[in-house]
């Protein structure tokens, strides 16, 4: 091994470590607590599977997986279709782009604890601005959280509020790497804009769209402060979902075990959503190899 191949390791050494100190090693312990009974002022007892168990057989835990399987796929797929709107937009001539780009990813500047205070107290019965705009039209006050499915649906609107940003600038800057010429030979050869949408643009914004759709399913996995600041996971623990769940466990009921068995099963939920697009990945880049 040269200096130059040392060089390259001591470079990327300090990365590693972190990596190793703040996620490899708390991973492997929570772990290793998922099979222990554990709480406060007690010494974990190893369980084995025991609060696998456990999890599978509580129904609120299905309730909560559900009820996280249907807000992710709202949020994710919400935030694909409104940001690939949005960045084509964006792409063509559009009057005042730049101060309409800087609006679209104002929120994601917002912290997602600011966002569900802000956005709860505009859907507040009699104070807020939005149910006070609904009463003004004619159509009456909602109370948006005490039914299960409207709340998850508030959930993942102020969820798609907050990181549309994100994905829209993953897929703006993609179509601005798309070659103009392209495009011209596309409409002189007759192409209308749904053509040149579906058979130059669409291909060529794919691996970025799958990056994007990548990223929100893990992050969106972890949905906690839209519904623990709007419902606390109630009424009757019916719009919990797994982080909630998680949450409970850990500091209501003091279960250290079962949270910690619920967080690795959040992360193979994770791990079996990223592996196919990695495997593809990993095909890719070493095909030629």
């Amino acid at each position: 091994m040269g200096r130059i191949g040392l060089a390259h390791y001591a470079m990327v050494a300090p990365v590693q470590v972190l990596l190793l100190a703040f996620i490899f090693v708390p991973s492997l312990y929570v772990a290793w607590l998922s099979l222990h009974q554990s709480s406060y002022g007690q010494i974990p007892t190893f369980v084995g599977l025991a609060n696998y168990a456990a999890i599978t057989a509580d129904p609120v835990f299905w309730r909560a997986f559900w009820n996280t399987f249907l807000v992710v796929n709202l949020v994710v797929y919400g935030e694909l279709v409104l940001g690939l709107g949005l960045a084509v937009l964006m792409n063509g001539p559009v009057p005042g782009k730049r101060l309409i780009i800087a609006i679209l990813i104002a929120p994601y500047a917002i912290t997602e604890v600011t966002t569900v205070v802000m956005w709860r107290y505009m859907l507040t019965p009699d104070v807020g601005m939005i149910n006070y705009a609904l009463e003004s039209i004619g159509l009456g006050q909602i109370t948006w959280w005490q039914s299960r499915f409207q709340a998850l649906g508030v959930a993942a609107v102020l969820a798609i509020w907050q990181h549309l940003p994100f994905t829209f600038l993953i897929l703006y800057a993609s179509l601005m790497t798309v070659p103009n010429e392209l495009r011209e030979a596309a409409r002189v050869d007759g192409a209308t804009a749904w053509d040149e949408f579906r058979r130059i643009l669409l291909p060529l914004v794919m691996p970025a769209l799958l990056v994007a759709l990548l990223f929100r399913y893990i992050t969106a996995m972890r949905l906690f402060s839209e519904i623990w600041l709007l419902t606390g996971g109630g009424p009757a623990r019916l719009t919990e979902v797994l982080a909630v769940y998680l949450y409970r466990q850990a500091f209501s009921y003091h279960d250290f075990g079962v949270a910690s068995a619920t967080g690795w099963m959040m992360l193979l939920l994770s791990l079996a959503i990223a592996l196919p697009y990695l495997w593809h990945v990993y095909r890719q880049m070493f095909r030629h190899a």
